[in-house]
């Protein structure tokens, strides 16, 4: 409290208090449809499911309508006509912190809903720049920092998308190979929703830009403590060494043949003097812009949420 009233933005849920919030909504998601959604190293399960993203899907059915709603006013004063523009999710969150799952979840979970069954999900790896212009400038060890994109790209792709364009593409990012996929596009036609995941979605724009999140209606940022957040990413570098990194195209192929305790030793080195780095100073500071926080513990279950209410 201060000076008498609650200054905080946001109304913080128990996961309990959160999950009552769920009223009706069915849940339409099998085991085994679970169980590919899941991430590299994330133990998700039925319960999270029920407890956390049915109600989430609700708000933001809800949402939607609301939004909808305000568009056809704005058109029937301004005399037009024309088709509801998409809705655009953006979400946000660290390396290894779960939200490509978060995402997965709710591109499955919302096109299952009847008034929005077009859902389309973008990375905003994809719009990485190219290995050698990340070489040519000198900042492939900045790989996944705000400078490492085509920001302006990225804009404008979301731009055209939420202005209603009946075809807009997007470039094609392999995590194998660790590079743009040079020729290949992801194309996206006028869909209900558009989901827009990415590490740093919610950074500001430069003075007199503008930002992809300025085209967001809602926005979420996947939250835990930064100690568990390296535990995850160590984790999930030894199960990716025994399974993608295998692979001959592999870009990290050199990386399977480490020891373990070398392999240990390298990502916990990574993490401090790169993704830490940029959680730190990029990432973690855009959480307040959030319209919803899911905070997680130890294990990955959320057990908190904090949604914004002005």
């Amino acid at each position: 409290m201060a000076n008498g009233w609650d200054a905080t933005p946001y109304v913080e849920l128990s996961r309990a208090q959160w999950s009552e919030l769920r009223k009706n909504t069915s849940l339409t998601l099998t085991e085994d449809e679970l169980e590919e959604l899941r991430g590299v190293d994330d133990p998700i399960d039925l319960a999270e499911v029920t407890d956390i993203y049915l109600p989430l899907t609700r708000l933001l059915n809800l949402h939607l309508t609301g939004a909808r709603q305000r568009s056809a006013a704005l058109n029937t004063f301004l005399g037009a006509s024309q088709r509801p523009t998409p809705y655009i999710l953006g979400i946000a969150g660290s390396v290894a912190v779960g939200k490509s799952t978060t995402a997965r979840l709710l591109h499955t979970l919302l096109a299952r809903w009847p008034e929005h069954p077009r859902v389309d999900r973008i990375t905003t790896d994809s719009f990485l720049y190219p290995n050698k212009v990340l070489s040519d400038r000198d900042i492939m060890h900045r790989k996944g920092f705000p400078d490492s994109y085509d920001r302006r790209a990225l804009v404008r792709f979301v731009a055209d998308v939420k202005a209603g364009l009946p075809e807009v593409s997007a470039p094609v990012y392999s995590h194998l190979e660790y590079d743009i996929v040079p020729g290949a596009v992801q194309t996206v036609r006028r869909p209900d929703i558009l989901i827009v995941e990415g590490l740093n979605v919610l950074q500001p724009a430069p003075p007199t830009a503008l930002a992809v999140n300025d085209y967001f209606d809602f926005s979420i940022y996947v939250d835990a403590k930064v100690e568990h957040i390296r535990d995850w990413y160590v984790d999930r570098f030894h199960k990716l060494r025994r399974t993608a990194f295998e692979d001959p195209k592999s870009y990290f192929k050199y990386l399977a043949e480490l020891s373990d305790d070398e392999a240990t030793a390298f990502a916990r080195n990574v993490w401090r003097d790169v993704n830490e780095l940029n959680l730190v100073q990029n990432i973690a500071p855009t959480r307040g812009r959030a319209g919803l926080v899911l905070h997680k513990g130890a294990d990955h279950s959320i057990r908190r949420v904090r949604l914004r209410r002005i």
